[in-house]
């Protein structure tokens, strides 16, 4: 059983050899723990920080691509190496190392295949009141778009199994955190949580520059998210609005047709039409969209065996530094 744990970083020297003194070095039912560096375009010394710190493998991107590009780039090289479960932890040393253990041990026990950790936001100092707030409201949004009871939706403390690590697929360029939840959540893989430990701040966050801009991209996220996987149960929604409005002003128009006021209210009549046809018209988006989505269900079961049958050699050799 093969553990490779996967770092990204941006400019990490400062703290990456921090966070690789914290990972476990002996796991019960894991038998080999390596280390993989994604490294997203670093301008410093990461790269050196990673082999004088003993990284098994290193992935180098020439310039920055964000942080969701770098986790699948490093998904893709944990597979390729023949990891049997894949950790990812932040380069600032956020998660406590000790806890990767409650992470892999209901993977280890086919309890579960994807496990995300939850931290104590409430208790976590550096989190302003605001951010604690957003933190739960935006969990509580991933949990009603995912049917999910993911406690800590923005945690990208968390453990795949191989099988679900295959199966993964991350289209936004901001964040996989929340796309591969609703992900999972509406493809029915087995998801869990676990409380974890956070350390104490080395540097702020550098995923967001303004509460405003992270709320933003989030939810932009979650509803772009929500549209792939559920887009008739969306639009149909959405469609319901105009056409109940138009439903409404139709049958206001008929009350005054029936009392011999119509000819003054002929604009309620266009109106009605008008959202009646809005309303059709969101409404057959949706059975296109629906349309395109069982596609796309097709073609992730044909990327999902074509994964297999790639990754399926787990004695294959690849160099130990890519440039992406």
């Amino acid at each position: 059983m093969k553990l490779i744990i996967q770092i990204p970083c941006y400019n990490e020297e400062d703290t990456l050899q921090t966070v690789l003194d914290d990972l476990p070095k002996h796991i019960d039912g894991i038998d080999t723990i390596e280390y993989l560096v994604i490294n997203d375009g670093s301008t410093d010394h990461t790269i050196e920080a990673a082999k004088n710190g003993g990284v098994h493998y290193i992935v180098n991107f020439t310039r920055n691509k964000g942080l969701a590009k770098g986790f699948m780039a490093g998904v893709d090289a944990c597979l390729r190496n023949g990891a049997d479960i894949i950790v990812n932890t932040d380069a600032d040393n956020q998660y406590c190392g000790a806890d990767i253990e409650k992470l892999v041990r209901p993977i280890l026990e086919e309890r579960s295949d994807i496990m995300i950790g939850e931290r104590p936001i409430d208790q976590t100092e550096h989190f302003s009141p605001l951010k604690k707030k957003l933190q739960h409201f935006g969990s509580w949004v991933v949990r009603k778009a995912s049917n999910t009871d993911v406690p800590d939706a923005p945690s990208g403390f968390r453990a795949y199994s191989r099988d679900a690590a295959m199966r993964l697929n991350v289209t936004n360029e901001y964040t996989y955190t929340l796309e591969t939840i609703v992900q999972a959540g509406r493809e029915k893989i087995a998801m869990d949580s676990v409380p974890i430990r956070t350390n104490a701040q080395l540097r702020p966050s550098r995923l967001f520059h303004s509460m405003f801009g992270y709320v933003k991209k989030s939810m932009l996220t979650i509803i772009r998210a929500f549209i792939m996987y559920k887009p008739l149960k969306f639009f149909a929604v959405l469609g319901s609005v105009p056409f109940l409005l138009g439903i409404g002003t139709g049958v206001r128009f008929l009350i005054y047709m029936y009392m011999g006021q119509a000819d003054g209210h002929v604009q309620s009549l266009i109106l009605a039409s008008t959202l009646l046809m809005m309303g059709f018209m969101t409404y057959m988006i949706g059975l296109q969209a629906d349309i395109i989505a069982a596609n796309r269900k097709i073609i992730q079961d044909v990327q999902y065996h074509v994964r297999q049958i790639h990754y399926g050699n787990k004695e294959s050799s690849v160099q130990e530094e890519e440039n992406i």
